[in-house]
């Protein structure tokens, strides 16, 4: 009896469903709970008032990442306001519930979207949630991954599952090679701008063509990592070559016996021939321009050569300090930000570098790169990638989420205007007043150097 063709979302929701239940939700089991310092003693403390514990703690991990300091030489001391009450209780609550932490120096933190995918925790067909929107990042390896809430993270905890109803499913594809100076950030921007900011409508969006098939695994993390930005649930891409040999001989990816029978399953996890989606979307990458945002959401985007719209909300522009039809580039900056779950990986960092080498940061502009991982930090340190951005300018930093948003206490000044790396747009994300631009590391940097809102062309 032949079965209906399914996506690659359908493969793993149906592996997944413990019992189905009334109005199209059903109970799911989950793989994998990550928790960070700013609510992962929350829930733990709750569950632990409750009479509960960790059903299976091999499965749960914690990190400091969203508030802990990145400037050289920190400790649990933070710029937020009792924020080392936050760093000391999770602390204490992970080693009670008995749950790997990666702690304030321990030399595998970073931020749980990048620390994840390195230690191999992550893996295709998975399901895996956190306490932040943006681990959708996880799905580039073929795994169902998504934010929650506290209270969502303590009943999987104590039990393992999660009540969901079953999402929609869309499917984005990117034909033809970008340009040399378009990277995955400039794809996703283009993807949100085109088609607004709610156009995922909680949809868990796959993303699929030749300029995904060519893309490296940092890319794809890129890329499904702003699928919250498209209001998805998550963003997912069918498993490969290329995301078998990153997870291989990684600390908790399968091995031996184990690795050659989750291959032989994992081969299995794509979209079947004439699978239907709800929605599909697209887009020829090789027509792509560097992009960059003019306003407060990432559909406020605009191709880097092109000009804010002329029908442009009064309020956003008022924020933004800008006008209508006035050309983006050129618009001067006070800072520059490289780093975030988004830009922060090895790759990104090679990038921002290439451009930066044997130049000076504009004077007058502060510019800061947190690497989003201590291993990303090594291996850029071990490539010398730290001396160009010092030599250029660049405050060097310990691997954190950082000035990406203000919750951590650190941000910039109210009124200036940022080009940052990061994922979102809103005002006050970085900072009461701050403007930020979002941006892939390659224009990112040019601009640092520019003192402007610079096309990468210009110089790379």
């Amino acid at each position: 009896m032949s079965t209906a063709p399914r996506t690659l979302f359908e493969k793993i929701w149906a592996d997944h469903v413990v019992a189905q239940l009334a109005q199209g939700s059903a109970l799911l089991a989950i793989d994998r709970i990550f928790l960070h310092e700013r609510t992962g003693a929350a829930a733990l403390n709750s569950l632990a008032q409750a009479g509960r514990v960790v059903a299976d703690p091999a499965r749960v991990f914690a990190v400091t990442d969203h508030i802990v300091d990145t400037r050289p030489g920190r400790d649990d001391r933070t710029l937020m306001p009792g924020g080392q009450a936050f760093i000391t209780e999770t602390r204490a609550a992970a080693h009670a519930a008995g749950i790997r932490l990666f702690d304030v120096n321990d030399p595998e933190q970073g931020i749980v979207h990048v620390i994840s995918p390195e230690l191999g925790i992550v893996l295709p067909g998975l399901t895996l949630i956190a306490p932040d929107s943006h681990t959708c990042t996880q799905g580039a390896f073929g795994a169902l991954a998504w934010g929650i809430g506290s209270s969502e993270a303590e009943h999987a905890m104590a039990t393992g599952t999660l009540r969901l109803k079953k999402p929609g499913v869309q499917r984005a594809t990117f034909s033809g090679i970008p340009a040399g100076c378009v990277t995955p950030k400039d794809m996703i921007l283009a993807l949100i701008a085109r088609h607004g900011a709610g156009g995922g409508k909680g949809c868990v969006v796959e993303f699929a063509g030749e300029a995904v098939d060519a893309m490296n695994m940092e890319g794809r993390m890129t890329l499904c990592n702003m699928a919250t930005e498209f209001a998805a649930m998550s963003g997912i891409i069918a498993p490969d070559e290329k995301a078998f040999a990153w997870l291989e001989g990684r600390r908790y990816a399968p091995s031996g016996a184990g690795w050659d029978a989750a291959l032989q399953s994992w081969l299995q996890l794509r979209s079947d021939p004439g699978a239907t989606f709800d929605r599909e979307y697209a887009i020829d990458a090789g027509e792509l321009a560097p992009m960059v945002s003019w306003g407060t959401s990432p559909e406020h985007s605009i191709p880097i050569t092109g000009k804010v719209p002329e029908d442009a909300n009064a309020r956003v522009l008022e924020y933004i300090g800008l006008e209508a039809g006035q050309r983006i580039a050129g618009v001067p900056i006070n800072a520059a930000f490289i780093g975030s779950c988004t830009n922060g990986r090895l790759s990104d960092l090679r990038l921002a570098a290439k451009a930066l080498r044997g130049r000076r940061v504009a004077s007058g502009v502060k510019a800061i790169c947190v690497p989003g991982s201590m291993q990303v930090k090594r291996e850029a340190e071990a490539e010398g990638l730290h001396r160009v951005f010092l030599n250029a300018g660049f405050e060097w930093r310990e691997s954190g989420c950082s000035m990406c948003f203000f919750a951590g206490g650190e941000g910039f000044a109210p009124g200036e205007r940022v080009i940052s790396s990061t994922n979102r747009n809103f005002e006050g994300r970085q900072g009461p007043g701050v403007r930020t631009h979002i941006a892939s590391p390659a224009t990112v940097a040019v601009s640092a150097l520019a003192g402007r809102i610079t096309d990468p062309r210009e110089v790379m």
